[in-house]
């Protein structure tokens, strides 16, 4: 297995990971990011769909195909948290922890696709 194999599937894996906390530990996450429960389920509902099961699909497709452009693709959908995060930096106001989410969506995004699409 080479470098950029091993960086592909660790970041594959941490894609899992950190979507696996979404998905299945909704009220954590929540609360991890600031997220009020309103009283109704549909704030945790979306946290288990866009903040989880996305991130466990998009990672384990990554894997099972095992492709310099799925690897770059899982890239792009990081680089999307990170366009979001980066907006929100600009509209709603800056925070250390959401300068830190961004650093980090945009570092894996750029990661991976710097990674994958060289000579594509």
């Amino acid at each position: 297995m080479t470098l950029v194999d091993t960086i592909n599937v660790l970041l594959a894996f941490a894609t899992i990971g950190f979507g696996s906390a979404g998905w299945l530990v909704p009220k954590w996450t929540m609360q991890k990011v600031g997220l009020a429960d309103t009283g109704t389920t549909m704030g945790m509902s979306e946290v288990r769909a866009a903040s989880g099961a996305l991130f466990v699909m998009a990672g384990a497709a990554a894997l099972v195909l095992a492709h310099p452009i799925a690897y770059a693709m899982l890239g792009f959908v990081w680089l999307g948290g990170g366009l979001g995060r980066g907006t929100s930096l600009l509209v709603d106001g800056r925070t250390r922890r959401k300068w830190g989410f961004f650093a980090s969506e945009v570092v894996i995004g750029l990661t991976l696709i710097i990674l994958n699409l060289q000579g594509a």
